[in-house]
């Protein structure tokens, strides 16, 4: 568990330092600082996403996966958890803490959860933790996301921290899980999972950019139908 626990304090760390002392940043450069970290996190997304060898498999994941999260309306618990504890930490509406707009505590929460958690240096690797007791990937991507979670607390406020509560159960379930699925997660899985999950990064990028608000917390289970299509697949 070292390698999810040095990822999860990392961005505790760099989000708290970017929230309360990376200050004085004008209104007027906060809007394009969104924009740049848009552009980037699309690109980061796309980058990703041409790793993918199966554009059908591609596409039903993320027409299946927005389904069933819609059908679970994951967006709406993601945001009523950041809203109860933005509420429960007296960071209201107008706090110096919160970000800019009002209940930035949210956004940065759902959003930096989803940065943090998709890809394939998050399950490659938890795995390699788990399996090899190798962390030298996962603390390279503690040192990523360190510089994520640092731009986006000083942006978004408190919340994007929390996130490392989901960082802490996504990663860590799958290291302490690797032995029992390491079998179920094959190359050609991990590579599919990851090109699905950039994909939904890539709608984060969108939203920070303010083409389209989309619901991304809702595109999550899309990540996981490769694993179960090529798992039903080599079964069958």
């Amino acid at each position: 568990m070292l390698g999810p626990l040095v990822n999860t304090v990392v961005i505790i760390v760099c989000s708290l330092i970017g929230c309360f002392l990376v200050k004085g940043i004008p209104e007027r450069f906060e809007e394009h600082i969104r924009k740049a970290l848009g552009l980037a996190t699309a690109f980061v997304g796309i980058k990703g996403t041409l790793e993918n060898q199966n554009i059908l498999l591609l596409i039903m994941s993320i027409v299946i996966g927005s389904i069933i999260g819609e059908l679970i309306d994951i967006d709406k618990w993601m945001n009523r958890f950041g809203l109860w504890a933005e509420r429960r930490l007296g960071m209201d509406r107008g706090s110096p803490h919160t970000g800019r707009g009002g209940h930035s505590f949210s956004k940065g929460f759902v959003s930096a959860s989803i940065l943090f958690c998709t890809g394939s240096m998050a399950i490659v690797g938890s795995l390699q933790s788990g399996l090899q007791g190798n962390h030298e990937l996962m603390f390279t991507k503690s040192i990523l996301d360190g510089c994520m979670s640092l731009i986006f607390g000083a942006s978004f406020g408190i919340g994007v921290a929390f996130s490392a509560i989901s960082v802490f159960v996504y990663q860590g379930s799958i290291t302490l899980a690797s032995r029992a699925i390491s079998g179920f997660l094959t190359a050609d899985i991990i590579r599919e999972m990851s090109a699905v999950g950039s994909l939904v990064i890539t709608g984060i990028g969108c939203n920070f950019l303010g083409i389209k608000e989309i619901k991304v917390a809702n595109m999550i289970p899309a990540i996981f139908i490769p694993w179960i299509w090529l798992t039903l697949a080599a079964l069958f």
